[in-house]
């Protein structure tokens, strides 16, 4: 089976200023891969390098073993779908919202999805920018889920949640897994780390200190806890 990505040799500068530098792995398909580090660590940038909103100054990503370089950028953020710490709502209701992503959506279809990420049907007819934080950001990845992508990168998306809103955004990750969609998910609460992550990855100061199973002894001695015993 290929790799859901590869990196090699993968460095990237922003502003002049080295953000990663030189990281080598593969993140599997069919698990849920957790990024982790400390603030700054590049957690960010890597999974941006996903799905082109950050470009190598050197080395190559390559999505189920072709070089995101070469493909169609905009169809390959369709098939790889992207969340961002604060949901972004487009004008309009929550349908208009969905059908965006996917011109000429059918209510019933629409209805369906947000069945999948657990917000009630009401709300489409609501306008979007109303939606509570929670309820925002499972709106977003049902827009998402609209265009029927492979992958989804969430980017730290439980970090201005509640207890309750992070714990149903975690069972939605979950349930995309089975549902055949892989997952990316950076994180910088040590917990949801324990909770979530089936494949780890794990930065420092743009630096791999580790990549590989969740269960492996090394994955625990990767981490620093002091990393999350600051605010961010």
């Amino acid at each position: 089976m290929k790799p859901l990505f590869e990196f090699r040799n993968l460095s990237v500068s922003i502003a002049g200023s080295e953000v990663l530098h030189r990281i080598s792995l593969v993140i599997p398909d069919s698990k849920l891969t957790v990024i982790a580090g400390a603030s700054g660590s590049g957690k960010s940038t890597l999974l941006r390098c996903c799905n082109r909103l950050e470009v190598p100054s050197a080395g190559t990503v390559s999505y189920l073993g072709q070089e995101i370089a070469s493909l169609d950028p905009l169809l390959h953020r369709r098939r790889v779908a992207m969340v961002f710490q604060h949901p972004v709502t487009f004008p309009g209701s929550v349908l208009e919202n969905l059908q965006a992503a996917c011109p000429g959506l059918a209510v019933r279809a629409a209805e369906e999805l947000c069945d999948r990420v657990s917000i009630k049907r009401e709300l489409l007819d609501r306008e979007a920018d109303s939606l509570s934080g929670g309820e925002a950001q499972r709106m977003v990845i049902a827009r998402a889920l609209a265009a029927q992508p492979q992958v989804l990168l969430a980017d730290e998306p439980t970090s201005a949640l509640d207890g309750d809103a992070t714990e149903r955004m975690e069972e939605l990750a979950l349930s995309l897994l089975d549902q055949g969609i892989a997952v990316v998910w950076v994180t910088h609460d040590r917990a949801q780390i324990s909770r979530l992550a089936q494949h780890l990855v794990v930065l420092k100061s743009g630096e791999l200190l580790f990549s590989g199973s969740a269960d492996d002894p090394d994955a625990a001695s990767a981490i620093d806890e002091s990393w999350f015993n600051k605010e961010e």
